[in-house]
């Protein structure tokens, strides 16, 4: 049976092969920018979209926040093949360990963060709480982001419902506009509110760019 490094091995080039046949562009990444020329972002994605954007923007440097479960192991290896910088944690204790190792190495570097807002074990297009506490943290702004895929195989029976384009689909990475968290102390409301804003600007990411709401947005 292989090891999840194997896994990755076997998988890493096929779905960097794989990535090659699509046809992916970009919407909002130039207004973006200014404001990465000034300092880094927390990009959040929902976890059912993170393919394309893995595949994208490999070998960037960027801070990725992946769980510490068996499902995440593999993930963790295939995104060290890819370029990413690693901070490993769950939903429980770790996750929080996971989060000061993100804020220390944005601070250390100067370099962008990635998370999935509903991993790694949903509730689905819920937004928790990691993005927009190592945001405050770091003192950065949150970018939200959403992918939009023409043709895809949805895996139904994963609590994500993962979507993996199908070859040749062309794929729209939408970058929302970046947005910082002005309140000096994250209390409960503080965080309700946040999540409910986030939450808000990532369903409205589709709607404002005229993209449809199909796989992207059911």
């Amino acid at each position: 049976m292989l090891t999840p490094e194997g896994l990755a091995r076997c998988l890493t080039p096929l779905a960097l092969l794989w990535s090659r046949t699509l046809r992916i562009r970009q919407r909002g990444w130039e207004p973006l920018q200014a404001e990465r020329n000034k300092n880094p972002v927390v990009f959040t994605l929902w976890h059912d979209e993170l393919f394309v954007p893995c595949c994208f923007h490999r070998h960037q440097g960027v801070i990725a926040v992946v769980s510490a479960s068996k499902d995440g192991e593999i993930l963790a290896q295939i995104m060290r093949r890819m370029g990413y910088s690693l901070a490993r944690g769950s939903s429980n204790r770790e996750g929080l360990r996971a989060l000061r190792s993100a804020m220390r190495s944005m601070q250390e570097t100067g370099r962008d963060a990635v998370l999935t807002l509903d991993g790694p074990k949903g509730p689905r297009h819920e937004v928790k709480e990691g993005a927009i506490y190592l945001a405050h943290r770091v003192g950065v702004p949150i970018c939200p982001a959403r992918v939009s895929i023409s043709r895809v195989k949805r895996f139904e029976r994963a609590w994500d419902r993962f979507q993996l384009p199908l070859p040749g689909a062309r794929c729209t990475i939408v970058y929302g506009q970046p947005y910082r968290i002005e309140a000096v102390k994250l209390s409960s409301e503080v965080m309700d509110a946040e999540k409910r804003k986030l939450q808000d600007r990532m369903d409205a990411l589709i709607e404002q760019t005229g993209l449809d709401r199909g796989p992207c947005g059911a």
